[in-house]
């Protein structure tokens, strides 16, 4: 069964958004655009649908008028020993860029390893693994 994977409505920045979490994760990219779609609640650039896939799948879409963005409290995307320790801490590094660290990638005294991080797009990440 596959993980459920995030999917955000944005405020007009999913292309940018999208270009980010490829940089941070790898993998590929596909975006279509609302003129691609054929819609006109927004202007023709913006991303009807938008994807990443790689070690991490994300979606992502401008919102449309008179949809809300994307905000959450609460709410953290969990990566816990989804890839080996130096990956994650090359993610968590990445994430960080023009965001929040909320706490540090730490070892923690339990003897696992993790920490927060909120990125540029308001979502927050905890990342961590077990042992060295």
């Amino acid at each position: 069964m596959p993980a459920p994977a995030p999917y955000l409505h944005l405020a007009g920045d999913a292309r940018d958004a999208l270009a980010f979490y490829q940089q941070v994760f790898g993998g590929e990219t596909t975006v279509h655009s609302f003129a691609d779609f054929g819609r006109d609640d927004g202007p023709e650039d913006h991303v009807a649908h938008g994807v990443l896939q790689g070690p991490v799948d994300l979606f992502a879409a401008d919102a449309g008028a008179g949809a809300r963005p994307f905000a959450a409290q609460g709410l953290l995307f969990s990566l816990l020993g989804a890839a080996e320790p130096a990956v994650l801490h090359r993610w968590f590094n990445g994430l960080s860029e023009g965001g929040e660290v909320l706490d540090p990638l730490q070892l923690r005294d339990w003897g696992a390893h993790d920490g927060q991080v909120r990125d540029r797009y308001g979502l927050t990440w905890l990342i961590g693994y077990e042992g060295a």
